[in-house]
């Protein structure tokens, strides 16, 4: 349904987001960030700072509102906003194992300008395909990481995170069985 491009950059808006759920911080230094821009394919400078970390924890705090929202408008207002603030220069390119796509900003601005712009840009085609009820928080009771529904019956309901699926799965069965066992 989605450019490939735009789907790598939803997980990677899903990725981002969820390095902060259920009081565990998985973005806590510098370090952490550079290896979760290698997990997640970034490309372009990075300064490795305390700086660009807050920088990229604050972009993090204004995506996860993103999932907050039934307000169209309000998201319309923070994806212009990201775009607005890194001053976009659109081009094509093509790298490592990615075959044509769309770039928002040189290769040398600041990180948070190019994380900002990619998610707002994969955003941005959420909402032009109503499809801005695809993003959604994990089903399970005790979890509060986002998720972006890719399926083509938009019936995800779990994250990836803490196996929230699996376990919701195996606590249903249990109560199934014992309800037949005290029926029977």
């Amino acid at each position: 349904m989605f450019a490939h491009d735009t789907e790598v950059a939803l997980r990677s808006v899903v990725a981002l987001v969820n390095t902060s759920h259920d009081g565990d911080e998985r973005l806590d230094d510098p370090g952490a960030l550079d290896a979760f821009l290698d997990q997640e394919g970034f490309t372009g400078r990075r300064e490795g700072t305390a700086r660009e970390l807050a920088e990229v924890h604050d972009l993090r705090a204004t995506l996860r509102r993103l999932w907050d929202t039934d307000d169209e408008r309000e998201a319309v207002g923070t994806i212009n906003g990201l775009l607005a603030d890194a001053r976009t220069r659109p081009q094509l390119t093509r790298h490592d194992a990615f075959d044509w796509h769309l770039h928002m900003t040189d290769p040398d601005a600041p990180l948070v300008d190019r994380m900002g712009t990619e998610a707002a840009m994969a955003l941005v085609d959420l909402l032009r395909l109503g499809e801005f009820g695809r993003l959604r928080r994990c089903a399970a009771q005790d979890c509060d990481a986002v998720l972006v529904d890719l399926s083509r019956n938009r019936s995800r309901r779990y994250c990836d995170i803490g196996n929230c699926g699996n376990r919701q799965h195996v606590a249903a069965y249990r109560a199934r069985q014992a309800a037949d066992h005290d029926q029977g």
